[in-house]
């Protein structure tokens, strides 16, 4: 298992409610995350799909994300 870390514009848990069933739909619910306290709101993906999907669905649920590290 890879993990990838994605910089987001999701602000509170509404925003990851929203974001919730585009991610559950291609992960299991223990394959990713949230970090809020981030300054980035990072999203954590422990997961062998590919990062492109994963950026697709946020972008789906209508927030910005980014790849990093």
């Amino acid at each position: 298992m890879k993990t990838s870390r994605f910089k987001t514009n999701a602000k509170c848990g509404g925003c990851v409610a929203r974001i919730k069933p585009f991610l559950d739909r291609i992960l299991k619910e223990d394959e990713w995350s949230f970090d809020l306290a981030s300054p980035d709101k990072v999203l954590n993906v422990t997961s062998e799909k590919p990062d492109e999907l994963i950026m697709d669905a946020v972008r789906e649920a209508g927030y910005k994300i980014e790849k990093i590290d």
